[in-house]
């Protein structure tokens, strides 16, 4: 019997496009291009910056061991400054001109060390105006909280008005149709309104300002026959609202002003009659000058 022929089977794989090479010039070309934008990216800065911005930015880069200066300013320029023509101007050049002097560069200082110092004054006013006008809206706060933990004050919350004006904070004890604040033409206040001007004193004891108090009337006619008009009610209202301050713990040195008004600034001067014109206004007036419209600090 004959051998069988082994049988051989031979596979062949065929690779198409030279085979895999892996992704290392990828990362190549893209450090490439990076390199490439930021050399174009640095031509344009170049090309845009002024002479004297690439003198500073050479400035700031170069090391400090470039200037051989021990006084002075000590830095690159050793102690020298460019003008606004763009020259050097250095002490060298400077004796060379008799218009430029030491007299000359202290008055520069010295208009210089001014400038700083009306700046830090006006820095100075501008935040404790920026304080003193948020002690007034905390104290304002305090007092229409005070108001609303009272049963006996929340009634009287239309009776008060507190703002912000160009004098200070103005607490205003207002007249309201069907509950006055006083008698007619009586001096001394209602109970009611003696306990809402003894709250009023806890908030003025907790601020430091001056105070201003001014007495007011409608424009309603009265006169009595001894001569006492509106004049002397309204100052006479304005006197009995300081006392009842004074006997609460406010100091009378912080008394600046008492005064009467009568109806000459009515509340709502469109109707000079109404009952709400009819007032007692304290002032607690400002230390710190106003600030303007928008002012940052």
């Amino acid at each position: 019997m004959s051998a069988e022929a082994a049988i051989v089977i031979k596979k062949v794989k065929k690779v198409s496009g030279g085979g895999h090479h892996g992704g290392a010039w990828k990362v190549a070309y893209a450090d490439f291009v990076t390199a490439m934008m930021a050399f174009f990216l640095l031509m344009w800065l170049v090309n845009a910056t002024s002479p004297e911005q690439k003198q500073g930015i050479a400035d700031y880069f170069a090391p400090a061991a470039v200037s051989e200066s021990t006084s002075g300013a000590g830095g690159i320029l050793a102690g020298q400054a460019f003008d606004t023509e763009g020259a050097r101007n250095s002490a060298a050049t400077n004796a060379g001109n008799p218009t430029t002097s030491d007299s000359d560069a202290s008055g520069d200082e010295e208009g210089m060390s001014e400038g700083s110092k009306d700046s830090s004054a006006e820095d100075a006013e501008a935040l404790q105006a920026t304080q003193e006008a948020a002690q007034f809206e905390q104290a304002a706060l305090s007092l229409r909280q005070a108001m609303k933990d009272m049963p006996e004050l929340a009634e009287l919350s239309k009776n008060l008005i507190i703002d912000q004006t160009p004098e200070g904070m103005r607490i205003q004890i207002v007249d309201q149709e069907g509950r006055p604040m006083f008698p007619p033409g009586g001096v001394e206040p209602y109970e009611r309104t003696r306990l809402l001007m003894k709250e009023v004193s806890k908030v003025i004891n907790r601020l430091p300002n001056r105070i201003s108090i001014s007495g007011h009337t409608d424009s309603g006619p009265f006169k009595r026959d001894d001569g006492y008009t509106n004049w002397e009610l309204s100052a006479d209202r304005a006197n009995a609202t300081r006392r009842i301050f004074e006997r609460n713990g406010v100091d009378p040195d912080r008394i600046y002003q008492v005064s009467g008004k009568a109806g000459s600034e009515p509340l709502f001067p469109d109707d000079p009659y109404m009952s709400a014109n009819r007032r007692i206004s304290i002032v607690l007036l400002r230390e710190a000058p106003v600030l303007p419209p928008n002012h940052q600090l």
